[in-house]
């Protein structure tokens, strides 16, 4: 545990090697959000081992989608404060859009029962529900009012989130570009803590991949105010590929070690062996 930090940091083997330089925690670049407990289970000795192994890279957990409604608050509570001992922070999934059916009230209910878990982040997204933009940035100071990051989710594809098929989002539709980072950029001026980038439509059910997205979001936003979802290790391998080691990346729990690889540099497949590098 550091003094300046006062969080556990893990000692690292072969310190000696050369790798791409990676800032501590906490940072702004190079961030590092896994997926918790989604469609599986997820509990705090799995989640130790986690941490012990690889809390140096992980910079927040998500609970994916409304699983952890189902789990008992004690746990999660155990979870979230697991967490906090390695400076992670914990940020809720898209449940959001769900409770905003239900009305104000819920919406408040609901932000005060995640900071009394423990959460530090509540994320905003609109995939299935439409919502204007100004209901939306009442909903991210409701947020902030609590004591607590907004993080609201972006995208283009309507419809976007659970296990829609292609063919389903195809008749759905997309949102023009350039309104969605306008409506990030607002949100930002508001007070985000991050905008999440919805990967459907981009690198998911997206044939070809619409890689123009990203680059208008960093281009219109900056590539540390953006996470990309890239839950995938084609889809990380390539934002890394292309955007360097810095890019904050969305991926599941599984899949940090193979993304730390890659943003060290110190090991990947062929079109990319020795070609991920920092200079600082």
């Amino acid at each position: 545990m550091t003094e300046k930090n006062k969080f556990i940091t893990n000692p690292v083997a072969f310190e000696w090697l050369q790798r791409n330089d990676r800032p501590p925690k906490p940072r702004k670049r190079g961030m590092t959000e896994i997926r918790a407990a989604y469609y599986s289970n997820f509990g705090l000795s799995y989640f130790r081992d986690i941490l012990e192994t690889s809390g140096n890279y992980v910079d927040s957990i998500k609970f994916a989608g409304g699983a952890f409604t189902f789990m008992n608050p004690k746990k999660i509570r155990e979870i979230n404060d697991l967490a906090h001992e390695y400076g992670t922070l914990v940020s809720t999934g898209g449940f959001m859009e769900y409770v905003l059916t239900k009305g104000k009230d819920a919406v408040k209910k609901y932000i005060n029962e995640c900071k009394e878990m423990g959460f530090d982040i509540i994320e905003i997204s609109t995939g299935f529900i439409s919502i204007p933009t100004d209901d939306w940035l009442r909903v991210i100071e409701d947020v902030q009012n609590a004591g607590l990051k907004a993080k609201p989710e972006v995208g283009i594809q309507f419809g976007a989130g659970g296990d829609t098929t292609t063919g389903e989002l195809q008749s759905e539709g997309i949102q023009d570009v350039s309104y969605a980072i306008s409506q990030a950029k607002r949100f930002l001026d508001a007070g985000a803590y991050i905008i999440m980038m919805e990967s459907e439509g981009v690198t998911e059910n997206a044939s070809p991949w619409r890689v123009d997205v990203p680059a208008k979001f960093i281009n219109g936003l900056g590539l540390e105010n953006v996470m990309f979802e890239a839950a995938d290790p084609q889809v990380f391998k390539w934002y890394i590929k292309n955007y360097g080691p810095e890019v904050n990346l969305f991926v599941d729990h599984s899949q940090i070690v193979q993304l730390e690889c890659t943003r060290q540099g110190i090991w990947g497949t062929n079109d990319i062996w020795g070609r991920i590098v920092t200079y600082k």
